[in-house]
């Protein structure tokens, strides 16, 4: 599966977790050049708290698109060291 935003690959990875509808991917495999760390946070029942990512592909950003659960619950442990997309991220597998 791929992320794509502004014509550019974010992320790409046969290993992918799925939670809620939203495919998760490993942090290795998103291209770190294009996150810029965000101040935003939000609190998930049974996940725990969520901080967020800003994307930003040649001088464009998206403001807080991705999201991970620095210290999921121990009911969403499978998501740790993963993050998701939205807002405009295209997810296309292969």
């Amino acid at each position: 599966m791929k992320a794509i935003w502004n014509g550019k690959v974010i992320a790409a990875s046969n290993d992918i977790v799925n939670v809620e509808g939203n495919a998760y991917f490993p942090i290795e495999s998103v291209k770190k050049e294009f996150l810029k760390e965000s101040e935003a946070h939000t609190v998930c029942h049974w996940k725990g708290t969520a901080s967020y990512y800003h994307l930003e592909v040649d001088g464009k950003e998206n403001p807080d698109s991705v999201w991970y659960y620095p210290e999921p619950s121990g009911l969403a442990k499978s998501i740790k060291d993963r993050v998701a997309f939205w807002k405009g991220v295209q997810l296309i597998k292969d």
